[in-house]
């Protein structure tokens, strides 16, 4: 009988699993389908084939789907197809915006749009979310809620509300998740997995580029950024870390607020940083707070190893003061003591055109195979590198030295570190509002100082005394056992090694087997003889 109920129970487990696959199969296929549908709707075959030096695969295309209305300009339908496709989609849109250097200016201006103007859910969807969230209507939450949202971004979006007065009555923002998010995410996430999986077959850098493991990443920042409490949590560490900071303003969270699905924070007021005519109005020093940028990026990074690695225009405001307000924390990075110091090695490296220095830092952190030869590597580099410094951020390509970079790195087997993806995304971002606001930013200098007196701290005397005092805990409790330690060490019998009497053991078993096999061999052999004579 247990054993008909076991079989009966892997039966329906297989059943159940089987048909688990099939639901995944075509929702991702179904998926696949609209993904192709929205391109040819907003015709984004056309604007990838009509690089195709013939012409005639846009024409052929133009045939094929003559009832297509397509008046509108190109940087429009790419916005509009974007915002169809939902959320991963959008987030790339955002991350395109911000490298004008890469497109052409209408497409950067119309997917700028995306950093704050993406379509909000109904008021009512809304109001539902914070019922459910709180067990009582809005009404009965806040003194006042403003139903209109003021941002939308493609996660949630922003209401503004004011707490009872029992409560404060605070002026805050109301963060709300939007509906049945998980599962667009899942299934996008999806498709991406089996892109990057195919990319990894039929390309030959694949392997080396782990695309799996970087859509693996971006998933589960994604799936971070459905958990409200966990940004509510990363906003207050942020502000922990620049707090009385001259340069960085963090809202105030209200955690008796905060739930999953629905965050209330501190409401700020500023002007968003890709409004430059405004904040030049407004008396704002755009060279000093290009500059500024970089510093509170470099502080994040290399003081804290704790960055907002989702800093588009659409999340950056700035404060009457001048100082930088950030906003929406869905998205932060983390590094390692080892990260950082090989990453300022890199950095300060670079500063100072020690490419062999660069080299070296990519093999002893594993970026690079061991058995990579220096020379050629720094060569390499130093071919890449060389031409850009010396000149202002206008006149540099970053996306032909990165570009450059990949080619080089191509001969080498570099690999790219996935905990590493969040940074170099912010790096991009850090670069587009390098650009809007100050043209004339020298990146370089502006960071180096900052970089050198970050590796002195670490390695100089102050890092020493650092160090000890965060190992006097440890060296405390450990240093009254040492004696003990040694002697129960010395009084211990010596240690035979008996390695080589196993390996003698085993030989002579080996030898004794072929021995008896010989000897079983011959005794067959002989009652064989011995039953023909008879």
């Amino acid at each position: 009988m247990c054993f008909v109920l076991l079989e009966q129970d892997c039966l329906t487990t297989s059943v159940l699993t089987s048909r688990s696959f099939a639901y995944h199969f075509f929702m991702r296929l179904f998926r696949l389908i609209k993904i192709a549908s929205v391109a040819s709707r907003y015709g984004l075959d056309e604007m990838v084939l009509e690089h195709e030096p013939s012409g005639r695969l846009v024409r052929i295309s133009k045939k094929l789907q003559f009832w297509r209305d397509l008046s509108v300009p190109r940087a429009v339908r790419l916005r509009l197809a974007l915002e169809a496709l939902g959320p991963i989609f959008v987030k790339f849109g955002q991350v395109l915006s911000t490298r004008r250097d890469l497109m052409p200016a209408d497409i950067a201006d119309e997917l700028a749009k995306l950093q704050d103007s993406v379509p909000p859910f109904e008021s009512a969807l809304a109001m539902a979310e914070i019922e459910k969230a709180y067990g009582r209507p809005a009404s009965e939450v806040f003194a006042a809620f403003d139903p209109t949202p003021v941002a939308s971004a493609s996660i949630a979006q922003v209401h503004f509300a004011r707490l009872k007065d029992e409560d404060g009555s605070h002026e805050v923002a109301v963060k709300i998740l939007r509906p049945n998010m998980a599962g667009v995410i899942d299934h996008d996430l999806a498709l991406l997995d089996t892109f990057a999986m195919l990319l990894e077959k039929l390309w030959s850098d694949g392997k080396r580029l782990k695309p799996r493991e970087v859509v693996a990443e971006f998933g589960k920042y994604l799936h971070d950024e459905l958990d409200l409490m966990r940004e509510a949590a990363n906003a207050s560490q942020l502000r922990r870390n620049f707090a009385d900071s001259r340069l960085l303003s963090v809202p105030e969270v209200h955690w008796d607020w905060c739930t999953s699905t629905v965050m209330v924070m501190e409401r700020m007021t500023g002007t968003p940083i890709s409004q430059i005519e405004r904040l030049r109005a407004d008396g704002i020093d755009l060279s000093r707070l290009s500059a500024a940028g970089v510093e509170i990026f470099f502080t994040q990074v290399f003081r804290d190893g704790f960055f907002h690695a989702d800093m588009h225009p659409g999340n950056i405001f700035v404060a009457p003061d001048g100082r930088y307000i950030a906003l929406d924390f869905g998205i932060v990075g983390t590094l390692t003591d080892n990260d950082k110091n090989y990453l300022a090695q890199n950095f300060l490296a670079f500063f100072r055109r020690d490419y062999k220095r660069v080299a070296e830092a990519h093999i002893e952190s594993g970026w690079a195979p061991a058995d990579t030869r220096v020379d050629e590597f720094e060569a390499a580099i130093r071919a890449v590198c060389e031409p850009i410094f010396d000149r202002p951020l206008k006149d540099i390509s970053f996306g032909k030295v990165l570009l450059r970079l990949f080619q080089a790195s191509r001969r080498f087997n570099v690999e790219i570190q996935p905990q590493l993806v969040m940074l170099q995304k912010t790096l991009l971002n850090i670069e587009g509002l390098g650009r809007q606001l100050d043209p004339d930013l020298d990146l370089w200098k502006t960071a180096k100082p900052f970089l050198e007196r970050w590796m002195h701290e670490q390695l100089g005397w102050r890092g020493l005394v650092r160090t000890f005092k965060q190992e006097a805990p440890y060296l405390a409790r450990t240093l009254p056992q040492l004696p003990r330690l040694v002697h129960q060490s010395l009084a211990q019998p010596p240690k035979v090694d008996l390695a080589p009497q196993l390996e003698r053991l085993i030989k002579a078993q080996h030898q004794q087997n072929r021995w008896l096999f010989v000897i079983a061999l011959l005794l067959a052999l002989l009652l064989a003889s011995f039953l023909k004579l008879i």
